[in-house]
């Protein structure tokens, strides 16, 4: 092994020397040199402690698709922090509607029923009142989508079912003006990049 180095470093020597006098000649040695350098380095090279570790869990396959360019890239990072930002406050939502729908199995009587159901929304307020009012339309119409996935209804359904059909119409086109729709719905297939993120960032 030694003397295959020591002849590497002479021969490298001779290309230097060489290249001073023809420097067509030295270009050929050095891309000699390039292509059979890295195949003695895999082979014969003293085996060093540096142990390169790739986390290919972490590795997003739909951001290193080749299908992706710069602009594509940019909108799925952004779709990225909005998965991110939202899926606590749906995740939330299905938690308490789960808990709420538990409670009225229990409650008879319509005006008991709406009391209570009024009660959980002054609660919901007083807690993410204030952060959801902070949501970007973006990021509006994403959490939609993951309200859907996360409780099998969309929006429109919730708000008809709790609040009427004449509140949720009411809603429906208030929302449309800002480009929502309470009908939205997440579909696994169509929104695979977001089922792709909360994998990846173990959201669920």
């Amino acid at each position: 092994m030694k003397r295959l180095v020591c002849f590497c470093k002479w021969f490298i020597f001779k290309a230097i020397v060489v290249f001073v006098v023809d420097k067509r000649f030295a270009l050929g040695v050095m891309a000699f040199l390039l292509l059979w350098m890295p195949a003695v380095s895999q082979t014969d090279a003293v085996p060093v402690d540096t142990i390169v570790v790739t986390d290919f869990d972490r590795i997003d396959p739909v951001y290193v698709s080749a299908s992706m360019d710069a602009a594509k890239r940019r909108e799925y990072l952004i779709l990225k922090r909005r998965v991110i930002k939202t899926m606590p406050y749906a995740k939330m939502a299905a938690m308490k509607m789960k808990a709420m729908e538990d409670k009225l199995q229990t409650i008879q009587g319509r005006r008991e029923r709406s009391k209570y159901v009024k009660q959980c929304e002054e609660s919901i307020k007083k807690m993410y009142m204030d952060q959801l009012k902070n949501l970007t339309i973006g990021e509006g119409q994403v959490l939609m989508k993951l309200l859907h996935r996360e409780t099998g209804k969309t929006s429109w359904e919730i708000m008809r079912n709790y609040r009427g059909t004449g509140e949720a119409i009411f809603w429906q086109a208030f929302g449309s003006i800002y480009g929502h729709s309470l009908l939205t719905e997440y579909d696994p297939v169509l929104d695979y990049q977001i089922e792709n993120i909360i994998k990846l960032e173990r959201l669920e």
